[in-house]
């Protein structure tokens, strides 16, 4: 399991399911959550890589595509029947590519669109049943800054996507609670491989410089903690100043 010097055992006993946790801030989550006591759910297309991550923080591995509504729903059998029920979500997995609104084939817009918003949707839908099994549960929505403010040309899709998961997280966040808290992450430019070749300009955050995936994953654990627990509908900038920058 990795370390973390300042675990504070803020997730002891609960289950959670991570999207995307392959890799970069879905990776990044899992090994945080572990630290902190969770058992984790790590889904992934990648299922090698899935199970690496799993095996290294005592946890589970699932290979799913968040777009096939009939492999989402498969999955979540399996993990009710590994788990019996799940305190938490989060969102993480998602897909980027640019292009402009010319030459962009209409085909990978609806590909964005199909993973970063529609794969979230399928998979709040199918862990609901398992999350009202428990008190105070949540659901953590990973979007982007381009999705509170889309000001890079080239990124239509992506934006489109990530703008779609932002309300449609205040839209839960009505229908669930008081139960299930949903709120909403809104990472800027992150140091992982989905990054690589997808732009990225420090000089335009305040930070100047873009994230590690462990900051994002802190905001996170922290959404998914008791110590946000009159939080929901909340949609947290983590962009080191991007979107006001």
């Amino acid at each position: 399991m990795s370390e973390h010097k300042n675990a504070a055992n803020r997730l002891a006993g609960r289950r959670i399911i991570v999207t995307g946790a392959a890799s970069g801030i879905g990776k990044a989550t899992a090994e945080l959550f572990a630290a902190e006591g969770a058992i984790v759910a790590c889904l992934d297309r990648d299922i090698e890589a899935a199970n690496a991550v799993a095996k290294s923080i005592d946890g589970f591995a699932f290979r799913v595509d968040i777009s096939d509504e009939a492999d989402v729903a498969s999955t979540m059998s399996a993990i009710e029947r590994k788990l019996e029920r799940a305190d938490g979500l989060v969102n993480a997995a998602g897909i980027m590519a640019t292009g402009s609104l010319l030459d962009m084939p209409v085909a990978l817009w609806r590909k964005i669109v199909d993973v970063n918003l529609v794969g979230t949707y399928l998979v709040t839908r199918g862990s609901v049943p398992l999350l009202r099994r428990s008190e105070g549960s949540t659901v953590v929505n990973i979007a982007s800054a381009q999705g509170l403010l889309p000001n890079a040309p080239n990124h239509t899709a992506y934006a489109a996507s990530k703008g779609g998961v932002v309300n449609l997280s205040r839209a839960l966040a009505a229908e669930l609670s008081p139960q299930i808290r949903v709120n909403t992450v809104c990472p800027g430019m992150v140091d992982t491989p989905m990054a690589v070749g997808n732009g990225g300009n420090a000089a335009n955050y305040a930070m100047k410089r873009v994230a590690r995936a462990d900051e994002i994953a802190n905001a996170i654990l922290f959404l998914t903690s008791h110590d946000s627990s009159y939080v929901t509908g909340a949609t947290l900038a983590v962009d080191g100043g991007r979107s006001f920058h």
